[in-house]
């Protein structure tokens, strides 16, 4: 830490040198791993989501697939390629994506949560919820990554409270991501129908419907009380993870900020591929 004119303290990171433009928020559907490696249209829109989007000067993803007891964040200088699923073609488990860390974001973001205390972790690195979605914004790497961990104690508002706080690191040139999917229900997928996107059962299109209203018309409340949406919601959202990264995006919408959605289409009649850009 150091002091400022005043003598306050403040965080030593100088993150980025000056305040940026305000960066977009994304909210990405990732969906299944393969398509880390596969070409299909949901690939195409983030590889040209990727394209519209201002250079970052970092990441910070907030990733389904980091569940922890408390909030942390990566803070290593490299952080390791997780291959965080099973029974998938060898082609999948031999990529890398060797972004580098940034331990100064991670203690920039550290720095300005007030609410909580968030630790820094040296163990984790990206699981495929960032690294397969992160690769085809930036197939580089060259853009540092790291990632915040969901705490699994936490209700959804206090998620969303959480990620009020994170507003300042926009201005610091930092891209902030939430990958998980808005509808998702692995117990209830559709074999049948896993190569035919655009097959939703009528819960999963009621549900879908719904959560892009809310979204749209910035209804944020009854999203973050999405267990009492009724059955539609309840098969939609038959646990958390995938859902909450979506309230890390929308906490983050300032009031001049348009909405996008893109790769809006639903697979194997229980989930949806929905992304969301702010800003």
């Amino acid at each position: 830490m150091t002091s400022d004119s005043t003598g306050n303290k403040v965080p030593d990171e100088g993150l980025y040198g000056h305040p940026t433009e305000r960066m977009p928020v994304l909210f990405i559907g990732h969906g299944s791993p393969m398509n880390a490696i596969e070409e299909n249209e949901f690939v195409s829109g983030w590889r040209e989501a990727g394209k519209r989007l201002p250079k970052p000067s970092a990441i910070l993803c907030i990733s389904a697939h980091w569940q922890t007891r408390g909030t942390m964040v990566t803070a290593m200088e490299h952080p390791r390629t997780i291959h965080d699923f099973g029974g998938f073609p060898e082609q999948l488990y031999d990529i890398r994506y060797p972004a580098p860390g940034d331990p100064r974001l991670a203690r920039a973001t550290k720095a300005v949560v007030s609410d909580r205390i968030i630790e820094l972790d040296e163990k984790w690195g990206l699981d495929h919820g960032a690294w397969s979605v992160i690769r085809r914004l930036y197939p580089d790497a060259g853009v540092p990554v790291v990632q915040m961990s969901l705490d699994y104690y936490q209700k959804p508002q206090s998620h969303y409270d959480l990620a009020k706080e994170l507003s300042s690191l926009r201005r610091k040139g930092v891209l902030i991501i939430g990958s998980g999917n808005m509808v998702h229900n692995l117990a209830m997928v559709s074999w049948d129908h896993i190569d035919t996107p655009g097959f939703a059962y009528d819960w999963a299109t009621e549900a879908s419907e719904r959560m892009k209203q809310y979204i749209l018309n910035g209804d944020h409340r009854h999203l973050i009380d999405y267990s009492s949406q009724g059955r539609a919601f309840n098969l939609a959202v038959p646990t958390a993870e995938h859902f909450l990264p979506l309230l890390y995006t929308l906490a983050l919408k300032e009031e001049d900020e348009a909405i996008e959605l893109f790769n809006d289409k639903a697979v194997a009649g229980s989930l949806t591929m929905t992304s969301v850009r702010i800003g």
